[in-house]
């Protein structure tokens, strides 16, 4: 036996078996031959009904293909064993089905004889939906038991208390926008719990750290967010609104490598979706990677991150561009803005869990919080709630040399700017105009992240530049400033601070 040879049977544990060892074992056969991927026909069939009585045109869709309910209530669909899921686009005027605050508006697909069934019973809501609100919960993300408890005991009580501010009969749901746990899976047990205390539907989306990091492929990805949330890509309407989810996360076979892409097939099913939705409608998608940020513009980087954006962003933006269109993403762990023409909106959140729940803010200065959208027939108006404070804590100030670069400028970050606020200041009570926007790192972050010892939670954790920092150069004598941000909506947000008592921060 030749040495080569020998060394070879060896490093597969079989050298002692010398050359008596026959040609069809070391070409390892299967003991069971493998399958090929099943195709068949399932013939899917079914009566979407509220009250007894049939609902007509009401979306169904296997994931694949998109039909409507006849005028009694009933479809069909031609799928096939790659379909997971029947699931109902949830008409205006009717509640969410869920259990515990997790929204229920799917069937798991189990055909016998290449047949299944699938009928959905729905409520009629006793109101008008057309004024409704909704928020975004962006990465929870928790990794500890520790994590955990303060999504259940801080961020979801203070969701409930905004829901309650709001009167009994307003109608909520919320997006929970993405990576819900941080790869433990055991934790999504108190994501559900933290849902079921907000006391409102919450729909899912998958992030990248919800998906199983074991699989060989995307296609098999979301395995166990599918166990537990159903589908990943739906839609529903509330009032005049068509809400879309999309899976953006797209696994590459190695553990915790990903890119930002839409397959195919959903933008084939977007494509069949939207088409049911008349143009000029309000249509906002929900997606975990956002799709688009000018993160890589701020950090002085050539090109996009792989993992950051959506790569073929431009295809959904064309489904989108007949409509009047909010994109609503998580991710990042900082807050953004992107308004495009009159027709798009990307709304890029600051988080749930801040930092990975090292402090009170994400890396760019955002608090911890979420996005609260209010809905009045197609129009959408929105703000971001710091967890634990008013609604109307909406910028924080720093004294003057606080910000390195700018030493005789005070700073202000106001993180849910965009190019249609208008930011003033106002010294000892007069008007000395706008303050002047620039890049940079807001000063808590510098504090609590800068440096290879902080946080200590986890010491990677770095402060990000942001866009919405804000300038202005007091004179020497100032007593007071006033700063008053007007937000798009003619909202007044305003903070009063003594230049002594600042120049002590």
């Amino acid at each position: 036996m030749s040495q080569k040879r020998r060394t070879f049977l060896k490093s597969l544990g079989l050298a002692g078996f010398g050359l008596t060892l026959s040609t069809d074992l070391l070409q390892a056969k299967p003991a069971v031959p493998a399958k090929g991927k099943d195709l068949s026909v399932i013939s899917i069939k079914g009566r979407v009904q509220a009250q007894g009585k049939g609902l007509a045109g009401v979306a169904v869709s296997d994931g694949i293909n998109v039909t409507q309910t006849d005028a009694k209530g009933n479809y069909e669909l031609a799928s096939n064993a790659t379909a997971d899921f029947v699931r109902v686009s949830v008409p205006r005027g009717y509640a969410f089905t869920n259990d515990k605050g997790i929204a229920r508006f799917y069937k798991k697909i189990e055909p016998a004889n290449g047949r299944f069934r699938a009928d959905f019973e729905l409520e009629k809501l006793q109101q008008d939906d057309s004024k409704h609100n909704f928020i975004v919960w962006a990465d929870p993300q928790m990794i500890s038991e520790a994590d955990a408890e303060q999504l259940k005991t801080v961020s979801a009580p203070d969701t409930q208390q905004l829901v309650k501010s709001y009167g009994p009969d307003a109608l909520f749901h919320g997006f929970g926008c993405g990576d819900l746990v941080w790869d433990k899976f055991e934790l999504f047990d108190d994501y559900k719990e933290a849902v079921s205390t907000t006391s409102i539907p919450f729909f899912q989306v998958i992030g990248n750290h919800d998906m199983d990091l074991d699989a060989r492929t995307d296609d098999l990805s979301a395995r166990t967010f599918k166990e537990l949330f159903g589908p990943t890509y739906y839609s529903f309407n509330r009032g005049e609104v068509h809400y879309v989810v999309l899976d953006d996360v797209f696994f590459i076979g190695v553990s915790k490598k990903y890119i930002g892409y839409i397959t195919e097939q959903q933008l084939a099913w977007l494509e069949q979706d939207l088409a049911l939705v008349k143009p000029g409608t309000t249509v906002v998608v929900n997606l975990h990677i956002p799709a688009y940020t000018r993160q890589h513009i701020r950090s002085n980087e050539k090109e996009e991150s792989m993992g950051g954006v959506v790569a073929n962003r431009k295809e959904l933006y064309r489904l989108l561009s007949p409509y009047k269109a909010h994109i609503m993403s998580g991710h990042t762990h900082f807050n953004e803005k992107i308004v495009t023409g009159d027709n798009l909106v990307e709304h890029v959140h600051g988080t749930v869990c801040g930092a990975w729940w090292t402090g009170p803010i994400c890396y760019d200065g955002t608090p911890n919080g979420y996005g609260v959208y209010e809905v009045t027939g197609g129009e959408v108006k929105w703000y971001y709630k710091s967890v634990g404070h008013p609604k109307q804590h909406q910028m924080r100030v720093y004294p003057v040399g606080a910000v390195p670069e700018m030493p005789q400028q005070l700073a202000v970050n106001v993180w849910n700017w965009d190019p249609a606020w208008k930011v003033e200041w106002l010294e000892d009570g007069k008007r000395m105009g706008e303050m002047q926007r620039q890049t940079g790192l807001d000063p808590l972050s510098v504090e609590l992240h800068l440096g290879a010892q902080k946080p200590a939670k986890h010491k990677w954790v770095e402060p990000h530049s942001t866009d919405h920092l804000f300038f202005a150069k007091p004179s020497a004598a100032a007593q007071r400033i006033t700063i008053q941000v007007t937000d798009r909506f003619n909202t007044v947000f305003k903070e009063e601070v003594d230049m002594k008592e600042l120049s002590r921060l």
